[in-house]
């Protein structure tokens, strides 16, 4: 029979002692075990931890990077870094070029800056979007090297003028790139509180049929989508004939009231906080873009002139206003009772004026 080894540690002090006690004939044995411990040698660091083997982390961690894109922005001026803001929280790789070196904005946003097109493009985005003027566009992609691009990226556009931009990009871009133009109907200004109930206007000019391109081209807006915006499918034509009468009177009123000299006042109503408010919604951009917007929308010189025909009709109207008291102020009543008077002159087929037997028969 082997010898009985005790396996109490060494540590424990004293040993494990086990003591029983007496008992009456009416009740069972009861047994007390006691084992000392030597003081702070076990501790609780943390409860249902997430380690890095965890399931559910992992299966989190593949989704994100499932939904997430590897994105380039060409033009990294005022909306490009505004679009970055929003598309580094959800969590998408970012890359930037830019003619002007933006690399510590471009870092404190998580962006990569490239100083060379060509560095850009051998990272291979998914996505590209190009966030130049209006007015520099065609220029900027005569000199891109799309060769170093995937033949299957999708490129997209954010510009203000919608068929333009889709008729250069069929012309410069290789018919294996996918196209979404797309126009965020607001910026830093308007949209740097909230994006929620905003216009997103899009238009999948050209998409390939692989259920990976349509999926990143859904994957893509979703990004609009998720901050709240009002997601509106159209043509790039409708696009710009609603612009021309919406956007670009905006800009027109804007600079209009700029340049008249709107200032703040003590008792100022609401609707002059509103003109007051236009005007520095506009004034923020360039007058590039505003000329871009005239340019290239050719709905645009239509409301130009009716804007110019509206003003002209409210002068008039004014004018006669005045022109009538005028009037009155000279001639009194008699003037009064001249316009009363009918007129009875009447021309005949040819337009000469009646012969005398004819107003003698009419007054007869």
């Amino acid at each position: 029979m082997l010898p009985l080894i005790s396996t109490v540690p060494q540590t424990l002090s004293p040993p494990l002692s086990f003591h029983f006690h007496p008992f009456p004939s009416s009740s069972t044995p009861s047994l007390s075990l006691h084992i000392p411990l030597k003081k702070n040698t076990l501790r609780i660091r943390s409860l249902d931890a997430a380690q890095p083997y965890d399931y559910e982390s992992h299966l989190r961690t593949q989704h994100l990077k499932s939904q997430s894109l590897k994105i380039a922005i060409l033009g990294f001026g005022n909306f490009g870094q505004f679009l970055s803001k929003t598309l580094s929280r959800q969590g998408h790789t970012l890359l930037a070029y830019s003619r002007t070196d933006y690399t510590d904005i471009a870092k404190s946003l998580g962006v990569t800056f490239h100083s060379n097109p060509h560095d850009l493009f051998e990272s291979h985005p998914e996505v590209v979007i190009l966030c130049t003027s209006i007015l520099s566009t065609e220029k900027v992609l005569q000199t891109l090297p799309f060769q170093r691009l995937k033949r299957s990226t999708l490129i997209v556009d954010v510009l203000s003028v919608k068929e333009f931009a889709k008729n250069i990009l069929l012309k410069y871009l290789p018919v294996e790139f996918d196209i979404l133009c797309t126009h965020p109907m607001f910026g830093p200004e308007s949209g740097k509180n909230s994006w929620v109930g905003l216009p997103f206007v899009y238009d999948k000019v050209r998409i390939g049929n692989e259920e990976d391109r349509i999926g990143r081209v859904e994957r893509f807006l979703d990004v609009f989508a998720k901050e709240g915006c009002r997601m509106v499918e159209m043509t790039c034509a409708e696009h710009d004939r609603y612009a021309a009468g919406s956007q670009f009177v905006t800009h027109t009123m804007g600079r209009v009231l700029e340049r008249f000299g709107l200032d703040s006042s003590p008792i100022n109503t609401k609707g002059y906080d509103t003109l007051l408010d236009l005007v520095e919604n506009t004034a923020g951009d360039s007058f590039e873009l505003y000329y871009g917007l005239f340019m290239y929308n050719k709905n645009a010189l239509e409301q130009l002139e009716r804007l110019d025909m509206a003003f002209e009709a409210i002068k008039k109207e004014l004018f006669g206003k005045l022109h009538h008291v005028y009037r009155k102020q000279l001639f009194g009543n008699a003037d009064e009772g001249a316009e009363e008077r009918p007129k009875v002159q009447k021309l005949l087929h040819n337009g000469a004026p009646p012969s005398a037997d004819v107003v003698k028969q009419e007054t007869s």
